[in-house]
């Protein structure tokens, strides 16, 4: 069975870092988009950061230039590095990704989500 494990998040205080990872395993052919969502208390979840398999990457406005991510293929992990927090920045922070799956039974690309990672940023 294919799963997303992350693993990362915490309390830190405003200006502070925390790096955030999510690992995918299973019977993964390959691993196509990747990506980090978040969503805070009564608000809709939103995406943070994305990146392709070659590389290229997307990011919410709000985080350019303070959050970077990256992803290591060999091991199907993908990793957020989070630099200059806010208190805004807090969330559940979500692992999303697109797994080339073949196994018994599936086959195919299908989009998977992990469990989800509280990260908060005291003031």
């Amino acid at each position: 069975q294919e799963q997303l494990v992350e693993s990362g998040g915490g309390l830190v205080q405003a200006g502070g870092s925390l790096r955030l990872s999510c690992a995918a395993s299973g019977s993964i052919v390959s691993v196509n988009s990747m990506g980090w969502y978040r969503q805070a208390p009564g608000k809709q979840r939103e995406l943070v950061a994305s990146i392709a398999s070659g590389g290229s990457t997307v990011y919410l406005d709000s985080v350019k230039g303070r959050f970077t991510i990256s992803r290591d293929n060999a091991k199907n992990t993908v990793y957020l590095q989070m630099s200059s927090l806010k208190p805004e920045d807090t969330a559940v922070y979500y692992c999303n990704a697109d797994l080339n799956v073949d196994r018994p039974g599936l086959r195919g690309i299908v989009n998977y989500w992990g469990q989800g990672t509280q990260v908060t940023v005291s003031s």
